[in-house]
């Protein structure tokens, strides 16, 4: 397992004690009080403990070695149950929580509890937010150093990391700690009104919040799982590569595709200057793919295809090579 792995693998079990802890503490204060914002955020926590099981196995069966019925490997495992944990959290956090605000809304009542055991609720969830705020900031913390070994800013890196499993810990510790939130405003608005609707409108701001984020997640998720290019950066170092090598005279098409969050698939199709004979096309197509893999170490999939570019292929591949400068350029602005 690779040091980031490691690393990211000890910011999940540190969520996922946190999330067990905290999700028996809510059940209980909220079978005691009846509180349906905190029996949402039970659910909230039961959903995300569920969720830190898959990514625990994403990190295991992603690092298995390629065989002959995956010959580019398991990489995108981690993809896979990383959209199971956005499922969990739409139908075990949102739905439940939805349907507890519902509840509250047209059960009629205005109580449900009293004072002393609102205490009980309100100390739950001040304890639950201290340790899903920790939990929050060990994946920050995280995601601060991958920043600084890419290269991008803090706020790129988050958007745009490489690893899935991270990304759902931040989603799912950051939505935790404005769950909690809700639920604490939601609670302190009933004892001060004694109108318990303040409760379910809290229940059902937790069960948006937490649809809003299973939807971000899958859609990322899925985006991968069916095939995305890399960064236009990345691409456009590639080409870059391929296009000052003496021999290559026109790189037609250039195709890249994340397998996993340290492997990514490189596809060109490459014409040759006039001249270059048949043995010497397979040593520079060696010495190609050795450059590009030193230099691109992200690209551990390279293959190259010599074809004979027509004066259509160069006219398109002159387009592609503006509009890639154009996306790099504009990222750069960004």
């Amino acid at each position: 397992m690779s040091t980031k792995d490691g690393e990211t693998k000890g910011t999940v079990f540190v969520a996922l004690g946190a999330n067990l802890v905290i999700a028996a503490a809510k059940a209980v204060g909220g079978l005691v009080t009846g509180s349906p914002a905190l029996l949402s955020e039970s659910a909230h926590s039961v959903a995300d403990s569920l969720n830190e099981v898959f990514l625990l196995a994403a990190l295991r069966r992603s690092r298995r070695r390629p065989d002959a019925k995956h010959p580019f490997g398991y990489g995108k495992e981690r993809f896979f149950w990383s959209l199971l944990a956005a499922v969990g959290i739409f139908v075990m956090g949102g739905c439940f929580s939805f349907y507890q605000g519902l509840h509250a809304l047209t059960s009629g009542e205005s109580e449900s509890g009293g004072t002393g055991g609102y205490a009980v609720a309100v100390a739950v969830l001040v304890v639950a937010l201290l340790a899903e705020g920790t939990s929050l900031a060990k994946a920050l913390v995280q995601v601060r150093g991958d920043a600084r070994r890419t290269g991008r800013g803090f706020r790129a890196e988050l958007r745009a990391g490489d690893d899935p499993a991270l990304r759902t810990v931040v989603a799912e510790d950051g939505t935790a700690v404005l769950g909690v939130l809700l639920a604490l405003t939601g609670i302190g608005l009933h004892l001060a009104t004694g109108k318990l609707y303040w409760e379910a409108a809290a229940s059902i701001g937790i069960a948006l919040l937490l649809m809003y984020v299973a939807y971000r997640l899958g859609r990322e998720t899925r985006d991968v799982l069916v095939g995305t290019a890399t960064s236009p950066e990345l691409q456009q170092q590639a080409r870059d590569l391929l296009e000052d090598q003496p021999e290559v005279d026109t790189v037609t098409h250039l195709l890249t595709m994340r397998l996993g969050t340290d492997s990514t698939l490189l596809a060109a199709r490459v014409d040759l200057v006039e001249g270059v004979a048949g043995e010497d096309v397979e040593e520079a197509s060696d010495r190609v793919k050795r450059q590009i893999s030193e230099a691109c170490p992200e690209f551990d999939q390279v293959f190259l295809d010599i074809t004979r570019a027509s004066a259509a292929d160069r006219r398109r591949a002159a387009r592609d090579r503006a509009e890639l400068d154009r996306a790099v350029a504009a990222r750069e602005q960004a």
